[in-house]
Formats: C-alpha cells, structure tokens, sequence
C-alpha cells in the first residue's frame, strides 16, 4: 500500500479528532467482554485477597463493567501528532 499525501492527510485529521474526542471525554466504561478479558490478561502468580474478592464478584455479578480513566495529556498529545502529521501532508509534493 502506497503512502501518499491523500493518506497522510486523513491519519492527520482522525488523529485530531481522536484527541479532541480524549480532550472532551472524562472516562468511559468498557463493556462485559472487555473488562472480561481485562480481568483475565491482568491476573498475577500470588492472588491477593483484594484481587480473589474481585474474582468472587466477577464470577456472582452478571455484567461487571470496568471504568477507565485516561490521562488528561493523551488527547493533547494526539492533537499536536495529528497536526503535524497533516501539516506534513501538505508540505508533500504531489506526483
């Protein structure tokens, strides 16, 4: 796949809408599957008894949900990224 000026430009504004959206949002809440999944990946050798409570809770809740809190810096971060990579774009010659 060919990496032109057309491509360049759309990674550069999605990625400054993708961190307007983080700039905006305070959190969000994952779905049942996700913090699932989360749950699972994340479990360490030595339980502890917060981390088996929480298993406990996992298995008698039906629908656990975990809230995620992302740092205030990302979204700023993907504006400046998405910006300059759309201004590079601009500064690409055409062929």
């Amino acid at each position: 796949m060919e990496m032109n000026r057309n491509r360049y430009f759309l990674i550069g504004v999605l990625l400054i809408l993708l961190g307007t959206q983080f700039r905006m949002i305070d959190s969000f809440v994952l779905n049942e599957p996700t913090t699932r999944a989360l749950a699972k990946m994340s479990k360490r050798s030595h339980p502890t008894v917060d981390e088996s409570f929480s298993s406990f809770l996992m298995q008698v809740h039906p629908k656990p949900t975990k809230r995620v809190h992302p740092p205030r810096w990302l979204g700023l971060a993907m504006i400046a990224v998405g910006s300059v990579v759309s201004l590079h774009a601009i500064a690409i010659p055409r062929h």
